[in-house]
């Protein structure tokens, strides 16, 4: 039981990792975690990505990028519910009269419940979520500064669309929701 546990966590191990070394450009100047795809692309893709100084964004309209979601099926350990009948002893006190009459009467009772834990049962099948879906818009002019070009910024599915219709170095205006594509 203990190896195929270490062969599992070593299995984990290996796919973070290769996840982790194809989440960059290579280029060394990618924020961590963000990625950019120069497949089909020129270079001005792999440029740094900025962060807005305020909530929105202005800019002339270069190109739009979808990325679709990618989900995987995994398993996980199946947990059930398991109840057995318990007893405890309950201590009962009662005091009576005042002064030098008191008198403090105390008895037991046994109580019944249900001891209830939660157990495992088998594995289950659940769809992870490995990439969420992605809607991205680069900008170049970003807030009029020319030096600020081909920036992506993720977008909702609503600017997305609204940048798709638009023709190229057409001015618009979002709130992104993030940076980086």
């Amino acid at each position: 039981m203990l190896s195929k546990r270490l062969i599992v966590a070593a299995a984990t191990a290996v796919v973070i990792a290769g996840l982790g070394a194809c989440s960059g450009s290579g280029s060394g100047d990618d924020a961590p975690g963000s990625w950019t795809d120069d497949v089909g692309q020129s270079g001005q893709d792999a440029a740094p990505q900025a962060r807005p100084d305020t909530d929105t964004v202005r800019g002339l309209r270069d190109s739009v990028r979808h990325l679709s979601g990618k989900t995987t099926k995994a398993t996980r350990p199946h947990t059930a519910k398991k109840c057995t009948p318990a007893t405890r002893r309950t201590r009962h006190t009662q005091h009576t009269g005042t002064g030098t009459r008191k008198k403090t009467r105390t008895w037991y009772t046994t109580e019944h419940y249900q001891d209830c834990k939660k157990v495992r049962n088998g594995t289950e099948t659940y769809t992870r979520t490995i990439r969420p879906e992605q809607w991205c818009v680069r900008l170049d002019d970003v807030d009029g500064d020319t030096a600020n070009d081909d920036l992506w910024y993720q977008v909702t599915r609503a600017t997305y669309h609204k940048a798709l219709t638009m023709t190229e170095h057409t001015r618009i205006e979002f709130t992104p929701a993030g940076t980086g594509c």
